[in-house]
């Protein structure tokens, strides 16, 4: 028998090739800020495509035409640098007495199945340099409401018009406000009046949240009817800070 003899195989070198990675299709309109740490955000409406194309360089330039905002990234598009700062409106009853402050306020409705619960949380967004807002909002879970009061806030900023209106002082500057303003929400007034330098923000804990946010170093301010309504005080502020736009002259 003729034995078969298996000749060996001719080597084959096998060239390398690189796969070159899959490039991702990009949306029209998709716009991505990684260093200022805006999500992937896509524009819905008119105003979000005119931000994305640079019509608008600043938030102050789109305020000033009177533009309305509908989305809250287009702040977070203008003012990269926008904080937070949570509003303590709720309370619960303390071991000792009195009552302790909380992030979200609690409120109960019955039902046939039971109690349902919701939460209401209040949030300030500013850059501490003349730009601020503030939302409210209502959800079953605590995050969820804190979110979505952020949204709002966003989607309420105004430039406030800082000064140095103090006889006292008469710098020049804008650590202060220009002149006396009032805001009024529910039962609550609420009257800011300009302070040389150095005093600082005369008011509790949460106002001063406000005030600091929207760039105010030195203010007094006066407070009148039930402050305990947190919710209130805090927009009377808000409304006050508005109406340094919109008066021409002290009160």
């Amino acid at each position: 028998m003729e034995e078969t003899v298996e000749k060996p195989e001719k080597e084959i070198k096998e060239e390398k090739v690189e796969e070159k990675p899959k490039e991702k299709k990009i949306k029209k309109g998709f716009v991505k800020k990684a260093e200022e740490g805006l999500a992937e955000w896509v524009p819905k409406t008119e105003l979000g495509k005119e931000v994305v194309k640079g019509k608008y360089k600043s938030l102050n330039d789109l305020l000033g035409e009177g533009g309305i905002i509908l989305e809250p990234e287009i702040v977070d598009y203008l003012v990269p640098n926008l904080k937070e700062e949570l509003i303590y409106v709720g309370g619960t009853p303390g071991k000792g007495g009195g009552i302790r402050r909380t992030p979200t306020r609690m409120t109960a409705r019955m039902h046939k199945s039971g109690r349902r619960f919701k939460l209401t949380a209040v949030v300030v967004v500013g850059n501490e340099d003349g730009v601020v807002g503030i939302g409210k909002a209502t959800s079953n879970e605590h995050r969820v409401a804190i979110e979505k009061a952020t949204d709002q806030a966003k989607l309420n900023v105004i430039n406030v018009r800082r000064g140095c209106g103090s006889w006292e002082c008469n710098c020049g500057g804008s650590h202060s406000i220009p002149f006396r303003t009032e805001g009024k929400v529910g039962s609550v007034k609420v009257r800011l009046s300009p302070t040389p330098t150095g005093v600082g923000i005369v008011a509790d804990d949460e106002t001063k949240k406000i005030l600091r946010l929207a760039g105010i170093k030195d203010v007094w301010t006066k407070t009148f009817g039930l402050t305990s309504t947190r919710i209130n005080l805090a927009f009377a502020i808000f409304e006050a800070l508005k109406n340094l736009s919109t008066t021409k002259g002290g009160i």
